[in-house]
């Protein structure tokens, strides 16, 4: 469409030229300049809440990583104090003395293993003791825990006994790492 042609329409045909007009501009505007706007703009904020979400995770690892770290200072500090000659099966064997339950033990099975792409061997030891009071187990399940050779009790397994009232069976798997 030419000017003269433009000059040729009467009024109301010049309005709706020019609303056409309008309108295609208006649609020119949005779609290449307001829209990559907008949309640069929300994938900012995508991006800002992603790195936000990562930000919340390093904080969440790192905490997690301190308590870990914490631990192993401490348990090296166990290690450290421990006897040069210690092993598990003599320390509870002695504890069992302590405790009045020698006459109690079944069996004490020990046992090593290394572990896979780590410098340590796992020592454990598989214990029954029958026909002992809730008290005695208490007391030395108490004197495993509060040792301070690092070790613990992985594994109990209690059993009322149907032989004398108030007594128990236990067997315990009690682990240890030797370095």
């Amino acid at each position: 469409m030419t000017f003269n042609t433009l000059k040729n329409l009467n009024k109301r045909e010049k309005y709706v030229v020019y609303a056409g007009s309008g309108l295609i501009a208006l649609f020119i505007l949005v779609q290449f300049i307001i829209s990559p706007i907008i949309s640069s703009r929300q994938r900012q904020v995508r991006a800002l809440q992603a790195k936000t979400n990562i930000l919340q995770d390093m904080h969440i690892l790192k905490a997690e990583y301190d308590i870990i770290r914490e631990k192993a200072v401490i348990y090296k500090k166990h290690y450290a104090a421990r006897k040069k000659n210690f092993t598990l099966f003599a320390f509870l064997d002695g504890l069992t003395v302590k405790s009045g339950l020698k006459d109690n033990i079944t069996y004490m099975k020990p046992s090593t293993s290394v572990r896979e792409g780590s410098p340590y061997r796992t020592s454990k030891v598989e214990m029954k003791l029958q026909s002992i009071t809730l008290k005695q187990l208490t007391a030395y399940l108490h004197g495993i825990e509060t040792s301070k050779n690092a070790v613990s009790i992985k594994r109990i397994s209690i059993i009322k006994t149907g032989i004398k009232e108030g007594y128990l069976n236990a067997v315990l798997q009690i682990e240890t790492v030797e370095i």
